[in-house]
């Protein structure tokens, strides 16, 4: 059994933010690795691009910064170089600038730091299941997934609980900006120009701006110097220092990409044990656990892609990328390669090696978050299936409305408990 069938025709529209609302149309990625890996992609709205979808071509030129640069930006969208300079996080430039930025921030984000934090994150998957599960049938991602991340990313950063729940809704704001279910300013949608020197060209970066800074003030009043957020204020060691519109989209960064990825690991996680009941005996054997967050997470995919700028001519699959061309590395489409994945539709939680692309392996971007997802799904899941005698589907899950952010937004389930 897989856990959930693609649709679409194999020819869906890439640049359209409804080919993805019953989920990636992964009939397409197919026929697109197998037909035309390199593929020239129309684009209404803006510059056209190249789609890549295998898993070499994306693990190669993760290699090459220097020819696929992250400093034009890293969406499909286009930006002018004004909205750029205003909207870009260290996510949106090369090294050596992107290397002096992670430097800063490496120790905080560390696997050793992150395993430290075990017992934190236990404890908070413990409270979250208690209430979740009591009620028999409920929404997995708003009731289980959507709280954990914020919770832990509170803990890490040193944000009042109070907080987290609007901060959460901020979150959503800007990383699922395509989506009405989130957002009033629906990028796609309305005329939303009057943001577009905001993060992700949202009203909501201008609202966690402030925040961040009136928490950052109360904070130095307090000699309160711990933390991430004061790490990233310190000066580099070519003694820069961080401007105010770099600390605004940094903070910005950390509340949607800390959030949203790993709650959409986890839903969709909890997905695969409502349509592979095997895997809830595989989980409460503990034989898997070393193996079953990436496999997850490549599962979930929740990064769709990255987009990238040719810095010069570079030639593939017999065409020619040109200097200044838009190149979409598809993680999804790496991610479903069946010449690197064994029924890669299916869940595998044994799969070893597992050579997934989810967290950008291979080059300068791979996810700074990466140790902390892992150990965040982990430890929810070991919590999870030990309270379960079954789980199913209790309704329709429906997906979100971008194709950029991957993920389950609703998931009606109904737990049996053990």
């Amino acid at each position: 059994m897989t856990v959930w069938t693609p649709t679409d025709s194999g020819h869906a529209d890439l640049t359209s933010h409804d080919s993805f609302t019953a989920g990636p149309p992964l009939n397409t990625f197919a026929r697109l690795r197998v037909e035309d890996p390199l593929h020239w992609t129309e684009y209404a709205a803006g510059q056209s691009f190249w789609s890549i979808t295998r898993h070499a071509d994306i693990a190669e030129m993760n290699r090459q910064p220097n020819l696929f640069s992250s400093a034009q930006g890293i969406r499909m969208e286009d930006q002018t170089e004004e909205e750029y300079l205003a909207r870009r996080t260290f996510q949106e430039t090369d090294p050596p600038e992107h290397s002096l930025t992670r430097m800063k921030l490496f120790n905080a984000f560390s696997r050793t730091t992150m395993a430290a934090y075990e017992d934190v994150i236990r404890d908070l998957c413990q409270g979250i299941l208690d209430t979740a599960l009591e009620q028999g049938t409920f929404d997995a991602t708003r009731d289980i997934a959507r709280q954990l991340p914020m919770r832990m990313l509170g803990r890490i950063v040193g944000l009042p609980d109070k907080d987290l729940p609007w901060l959460v809704e901020k979150g959503d704001a800007l990383i699922a900006n395509t989506d009405p279910d989130f957002t009033s300013h629906v990028l796609d949608r309305l005329d939303t120009d009057a943001f577009r020197l905001m993060p992700f060209n949202s009203p909501a970066g201008a609202e966690l701006y402030a925040y961040a800074r009136d928490l950052m003030e109360s904070k130095a009043a307090k000699g309160d110097t711990g933390g991430i957020l004061h790490m990233i204020l310190q000066p580099a060691r070519d003694g820069s220092t961080i401007t105010e519109t770099e600390f605004r989209n940094f903070f910005c960064l950390l509340v949607a990409a800390g959030n949203d990825t790993t709650r959409y690991s986890i839903a969709a996680g909890i997905q695969a044990l409502c349509h592979q009941p095997e895997l809830l005996a595989q989980m409460q054997s503990g034989t898997v656990w070393d193996t079953a967050p990436d496999e997850i997470i490549r599962w979930a995919t929740p990064a769709l892609y990255f987009r990238r700028t040719a810095t010069q001519d570079y030639a593939m699959h017999g065409k020619t990328i040109r200097k200044g061309d838009k190149v979409l590395l598809w993680w999804i489409g790496a991610n479903r390669d069946d010449t690197v994945f064994t029924n890669p539709n299916r869940v595998d939680l044994a799969r070893s090696p597992n050579r997934h692309l989810s967290f950008g392996q291979g080059g300068p971007h791979v996810c700074l978050g990466m140790w902390l997802a892992r150990l965040e799904v982990r430890v929810l899941f070991q919590e999870l299936a030990n309270r379960l005698k079954s789980i199913e589907p209790a309704g329709d899950h429906r997906f979100l409305r971008s194709n950029f952010v991957g993920g389950i937004k609703a998931l009606p389930v109904r737990v049996t408990l053990a």
